[in-house]
């Protein structure tokens, strides 16, 4: 990933819990939206992501995770979809509250999950300028989507990364 965030991966049968260390941003989206995809392909269905050691979470990230977060409801009629946020912080469930997108999530305080196996850390992927816009314009759309008071926050970002994608 970047110097200011790393991610760890313990996978069971039919979960996963991704622990996210440091800061989530804009460059950890990515490769957390790609591991996400992996892990729902190979039948995970339950998601805990442990939080404890995140600092912070910028709104490129707070979007890919709402996306996710909106497709597993979408997809969860039976109701064994889960996506739930484990240990975040004050400040993190403030952004979430804040964006109008913690209805999308279980939030949970206490201890790590009883998992067994070994926890790996995830190596991040090369990723390109436009593939970082791509998915930070996917991501601020999605926040407006949920909820349209996002829509003053963000217009002029997402209007931004639409030229910038346009013109590459």
């Amino acid at each position: 990933m970047n110097a200011v965030s790393r991610m760890t991966v313990l996978e069971g049968d039919e979960f996963a819990c991704i622990r996210i260390i440091g800061r989530a941003n804009l460059h950890s989206s990515l490769d957390f939206k790609r591991v996400v995809g992996e892990l729902s392909a190979r039948g995970c269905i339950v998601f805990l992501i442990e939080l404890s050691q995140c600092s912070l979470m910028d709104s490129t990230f707070l979007g890919v995770l709402a996306g996710i977060g909106l497709s597993l409801r979408n997809g969860n009629e039976a109701g064994d979809l889960r996506l739930e946020l484990m240990n975040p912080n004050e400040r993190i469930v403030e952004l979430l509250e804040t964006l109008g997108v913690i209805h999308l999530f279980r939030v949970s305080h206490g201890g790590r999950p009883d998992m067994e196996g070994e926890e790996r850390e995830h190596v991040a992927n090369a990723r390109s300028k436009q593939e970082l816009s791509r998915i930070s314009l996917e991501a601020h759309q999605t926040l407006m989507n949920v909820n349209p008071e996002n829509v003053a926050k963000f217009k002029d970002l997402a209007r931004l990364l639409a030229d910038e994608i346009r013109k590459s």
